[in-house]
């Protein structure tokens, strides 16, 4: 199996754990949780930010003693708008589910820790339309670079079966602003119906790094470098949430230039 492909633990409580040390990077975690109602996670921020974001289901969310209630909206990342939570640095969080309950916990680097925390609500959210044809997916910017934040960057894809997505390939791997900006990626990938499977290739020009893997409901693809392009196969829509972060927050990317002709090809 590849080295950039990260399955999930079975059962429920953290499935998913990503950190800077097991990645082998600098900047991006990322855990997923599944809890049962009545169960509750929680913990310190300590020199990181961390976006939650409701997958699917209810819970109740705090962050330094400030109760947010019952948020979440959705049953299913395929249907509708996620709630979210900005936690800066230096905080506390906990979450206690009120349905069956996926949470994401996204993190990167916040050392200044002066923002509050604050609810990113459904209702502030919008989905946009990218690409044409079979490569039309459906995009949500849950913690975009305009929504205060020190690191993260966070947003969740669509991506209806027999389409591409992240494609034209292109990549966020070198500092060199304004042309193109550094970014660690990480995908978790669900799929509907959830036996399905999708394909995510990561690769270098070079092809120092070229590695193409099957992606099934609950898995994580690590992006430290490189093209990252995915495939839906056809009859299983393909969602993933994207966590980036780099010594800049801003998205700059840089499209392959052997396949950068199909972007006016209609």
């Amino acid at each position: 199996m590849s080295s950039l492909l990260v399955k999930p633990k079975d059962g429920h409580g953290r499935v998913t754990n990503v950190t800077p040390q097991n990645a082998g990077w600098d900047y991006v975690g990322f855990d997923l949780h599944r809890l049962r109602p009545g169960e509750t996670v929680g913990e310190e921020t300590g020199d990181r930010e961390v976006c939650l974001v409701y997958v699917s289901g209810k819970g109740s969310a705090s962050a330094n003693r400030e109760d947010f209630g019952v948020l979440g909206e959705r049953m299913s990342p395929f249907d509708g708008f996620p709630a979210a939570v900005y936690v800066p640095g230096g905080s506390t969080w906990s979450v206690t589910a009120e349905t069956d309950l996926e949470l994401a916990v996204c993190s990167a680097p916040d050392n200044v820790g002066d923002l509050p925390a604050r609810v990113i609500s459904p209702a502030d959210l919008s989905k946009e339309t990218r690409g044409t044809g079979t490569n039309t997916r459906y995009v949500t910017n849950i913690l975009p670079e305009d929504q205060p934040a020190q690191s993260l960057l966070v947003v969740e894809v669509i991506t209806p079966g027999g389409h591409t997505s992240s494609y034209p390939p292109h990549k966020h791997d070198q500092d060199n602003l304004p042309h193109e900006s550094q970014l660690e990626e990480t995908y978790y990938h669900r799929l509907n119906p959830p036996q399905g499977f999708g394909f995510q290739r990561v690769y270098t020009d070079d092809r120092s790094l070229d590695e193409s893997m099957a992606v099934e409901d609950g898995d994580v693809t690590l992006v430290p470098k490189g093209y990252h392009p995915c495939a839906a196969c056809h009859g299983y829509d393909l969602y993933y949430l994207n966590v980036m972060a780099g010594p800049k927050r801003t998205w700059k990317f840089h499209n392959a230039a052997e396949h950068e002709w199909l972007i006016n090809a209609g």
